[in-house]
């Protein structure tokens, strides 16, 4: 009688087993089915990426070694399919190259214009604000005083990487609009500042001096040919592993200005 009552409940349990199985294996299967297919999903978009960032590398190295070479329009022309479709990273550093070259002959609309879209295809903070520091460096001569100090502002800020450069652009803003005092209270706060550049605290203090001489307008005219100038070089090296491009720290934009 006991082997028949055990019997029986091990029959109810494989029914009640069963059952379950029946009930919930569709989701299982469902579920690894998902993560199968997720994992190839994450494994291709590696795949493509990492193909894209190889080919746009070399097409890179390519059109660097045309410009190089003094060939601007052939390495402008080489930068375009990057800058149309290529890797965050290349794409910005293309454009900014497109624009360098534009700047470098003289077409300050379109070198603004290519910096700007530099700027929104970056994919981080350090290549958007090197982009928008150049554009502001672009319009200095030419562009209000407000706009020039609404670009240079947003760039201000202990969590953007050329805040000291923006402050030192945004003095010589004040000087040459005329704001001689706001511009000196800017330079001394410059030159006190901790993590300023050799360079760019003898740059500052050299502006006080002119300016309590009154020889302001001379720092103006130094302001005036900021935009003619070429980037630095080492600003512009292209990010193989997604590292932000090397950069000497009294080579910036402001810093050539001087």
């Amino acid at each position: 009688m006991v082997d028949f009552v055990e019997e029986v409940e091990e029959r109810l349990r494989a029914e009640r087993y069963a059952g379950l199985a029946r009930r919930y294996l569709p989701w299982v299967i469902a579920a690894v089915v998902a993560t199968i297919v997720g994992w190839l999903g994450v494994w291709g978009y590696d795949a493509w990426r990492d193909r894209n960032i190889g080919q746009a590398s070399i097409a890179y190295d390519k059109a660097m070694v045309e410009l190089a070479g003094g060939d601007q329009t052939g390495a402008y022309n080489a930068f375009a399919p990057i800058a149309r479709s290529g890797p965050p990273a290349y794409r910005a550093l293309a454009l900014m190259q497109q624009a360098n070259i534009r700047l470098g002959a003289g077409k300050g609309p379109e070198a603004l214009a290519l910096y700007d879209a530099a700027a929104k295809a970056a994919p981080n903070q350090i290549f958007g604000d090197l982009a928008r520091l150049r554009a502001a460096q672009v319009v200095m001569d030419t562009a209000p005083y407000a706009q020039i100090e609404t670009r240079l502002k947003a760039l201000v800020g202990d969590n953007h990487p050329y805040s000291l450069e923006a402050k030192e652009m945004l003095a010589m803003a004040k000087l040459q609009a005329g704001k001689a005092q706001e511009a000196r209270g800017d330079f001394n706060a410059l030159s006190l500042t901790l993590g300023v550049t050799p360079g760019m605290r003898a740059r500052a203090q050299g502006a006080i001096a002119l300016i309590d001489s009154g020889q302001a307008p001379l720092v103006g005219q130094v302001v005036r040919s900021a935009a003619t100038l070429p980037p630095p070089s080492g600003a512009m090296s292209p990010p193989l592993d997604g590292a932000p491009p090397a950069q000497a720290s009294d080579q910036t934009p402001a810093g050539n200005a001087q």
